[in-house]
């Protein structure tokens, strides 16, 4: 199964994801300048990445196509805690594995509590406290 699929830049909108150098980013602005008679419609997009936080800019004609990660959204059970680590149990496989507590979740992350977490470009990160 792949990890990415192609869309095209012109129908990208904020909140969307996609990969700028090789990273998952979502867009947070996106705009579109349309030169002369001829030319290409140029997308500028600014988007905000998805596991680091940082800001990255790219430019590219509107018909290019880009590649957007695919986000597997997941629930699963906390098991134990030690320090920021959490050992986690998917509810629907059953797989047990250890995911680092972001820091605005470590007050709510207590064992037997449920997590939903992402699973996307061969990484797993927590997103929130059920």
């Amino acid at each position: 199964m792949s990890e990415t699929k192609l869309v095209t830049v012109g129908h990208l909108k904020k909140g969307d994801t996609c990969l700028i150098d090789g990273v998952a980013c979502k867009v947070t602005d996106i705009s579109v300048s349309r030169p002369g008679k001829h030319g290409h419609a140029k997308v500028n997009l600014t988007a905000v990445g998805l596991l680091d936080s940082k800001k990255r800019n790219t430019m590219m004609p509107g018909h290019d196509k880009i590649e957007a990660p695919i986000i597997e959204k997941k629930t699963a059970q906390v098991l134990a805690i030690n320090g920021n680590i959490a050992n986690i149990m998917d509810e629907t496989s059953f797989e047990t594995f250890d995911l680092e507590i972001p820091e605005e979740l470590k007050k709510d992350c207590t064992e037997g509590r449920n997590v939903l977490y992402w699973a996307l470009m061969g990484q797993k990160v927590m997103k929130q406290v059920k």
